[in-house]
């Protein structure tokens, strides 16, 4: 909060004082927090792993809202959570309804929050909780994106350290391209916090689509896209040389398998069926039909399978066809271990090979076939785990459409929004659509969206089981 009102400070926005404001109370309370609980024994378990990870995402974003309110750029509390675990979960829903209006400081903040909750706060937190003198291993373990935290080095803390790191890296890079590419330095910096973080946030009313008419930005932001949505550790490897790995790696041919073949179908029914000059904002068509046609579909395809929520067109005006296609990419996600949410690559694969085997299984009762990942077998309990995810994904989506309909919402709105929030995208379908955004969800429908979000980004487990009465019995 206080390099926000170092950047409010930078452009003169008139917010400075009252971000500071917002920055020095958050302090306040840490320290009275600090001061209150020092004498406490620092030993931590998984189950207080879990708690730590639910409530300080909560009480991150109960925080993180104060800027927005205290500057009154969000002045409902309500509206100003949302927008902050919106952030903070890199889903990207937004209720402002005219951003380009909000000082820069706040649009930094905004932005920062996605960047922050992207690579994870509990994650940064690892690499300082042992100088507090609390081991981070089971915090990684109830935070870490995808079915098993995959580890760089022996020590947690190293491997925070060299996550952050990549992630930074990256990070800058982006920055850097998009600048040279015709950005401003302030959006530049902006939208490459939002897109490693597979977040979706814009400081432009048309998001990315303000830039149609330079397409090299686009492209620049899909290279990140698709390097955000894949393993992290995979870049760690890439930086150390060890390409073999990334191409030998299962989950990575499947994430690269999926963006080509449905940008390909994407591509060629925008080609032949889609009106680009309905659609899309700002010289659809500056390199031809075909190559805009490509463009726009390679964006939306990682847009949504990354989970990051960036908007280059319309993709509902479309064809009925593609709303369809694009509303089940909703449940695909990226890869474990990256910054995207949804179901994620590596579970769809083991779902699918489980699937395939039990074929086997049935005409071969007696014999053991493992399913296998990386040609390695899968413990058996791993198999389980995901199926029970899947399972309680998909009751979570048909309970979360439910809820949104008792707020008077249709169908199509109902279970878009479900999919959206629940897989951290950002743009729904209906009424809150890629060209619209959350202003109009009713007060409790916003807090309901919130909580679809926290599940969604910490993947069910570490939240739902805090409802589990056997969770709070004593051991």
């Amino acid at each position: 909060m206080l390099l926000s009102a170092l950047v409010s400070l930078i452009y003169q926005d008139g917010v400075t004082l009252q971000i500071a404001i917002a920055g020095l109370l958050t302090m306040l309370v840490g320290v009275i927090a600090m001061v209150f609980t020092r004498k406490h024994e620092k030993e931590m378990n998984k189950r207080e792993g879990y708690i730590v990870v639910t409530f300080g995402w909560i009480f991150m974003s109960l925080s993180g809202a104060l800027p927005y309110v205290i500057t009154e750029s969000i002045p409902s509390f309500t509206d100003a959570f949302f927008e902050t675990m919106s952030g903070y979960t890199t889903t990207g829903a937004s209720i402002l309804n005219d951003i380009e209006i909000v000082p820069k400081g706040v649009l930094f903040w905004r932005s920062l929050t996605h960047w922050i909750g992207g690579m994870g706060i509990i994650v940064l937190a690892i690499a300082i909780l042992p100088l507090l003198g609390i081991g981070g291993m089971e915090l990684f373990a109830a935070e870490a994106p995808g079915p098993s935290a995959d580890k760089l080095h022996p020590r947690i803390t190293d491997t925070a350290k060299r996550l952050w790191l990549i992630y930074f890296g990256f990070t800058a890079a982006e920055t850097l391209l998009l600048n040279v590419a015709g950005m401003s330095f302030f959006d530049a910096i902006n939208h490459a916090m939002c897109t490693l973080s597979t977040g979706g946030f814009s400081t432009k009313n048309a998001s990315v689509a303000y830039w149609n008419h330079q397409p090299i930005i686009q492209y620049i932001i899909c290279l990140f896209m698709f390097l955000a949505g894949a393993n992290f550790v995979l870049s760690y490897f890439a930086f150390k040389g060890k390409f073999q790995k990334i191409l030998h790696d299962e989950e990575f041919r499947l994430y690269f398998k999926f963006i080509a073949v449905f940008t390909a179908i994407a591509a060629l029914i925008i080609y032949f069926q889609a009106d680009l000059n309905t659609s899309t904002i700002h010289h659809p068509m500056v390199w031809g039909k075909g190559e805009s046609a490509f463009r726009h579909a390679l964006f939306q395809v990682l847009s949504v399978i990354t989970t990051t929520g960036f908007v280059s067109a319309d993709y509902t005006l479309w064809t009925p066809f593609l709303v369809v296609f694009f509303f089940g990419l909703m449940f695909l996600g990226g890869s474990a271990g990256s910054t995207s949410g949804g179901v994620k690559v590596v579970r769809h694969l083991i779902l699918i090979k489980n699937g395939f085997l039990e074929f086997k299984r049935t005409l071969h009762p007696n014999a053991i076939i493992p399913v296998r990942y990386n040609k390695k077998a899968i413990n058996r309990f791993i198999v389980f785990n995901v199926l029970a995810f899947f399972i309680l994904y998909m009751l979570s989506f048909i309970i979360g459409s439910l809820v949104f309909s008792m707020f008077g919402l249709e169908f199509h709105s109902s279970v878009g929004l479900a999919a959206s929030t629940l897989g951290n995208v950002g743009p729904a379908f209906g009424d809150f659509g890629p060209v619209n955004n959350y202003a109009a969800l009713p007060a409790l429908g916003k807090w309901w969206a919130s909580f679809l979000m926290l599940i969604g980004r910490l993947e069910l487990f570490t939240v739902l089981i805090l409802f589990t009465p056997f969770f709070w019995r004593n051991r």
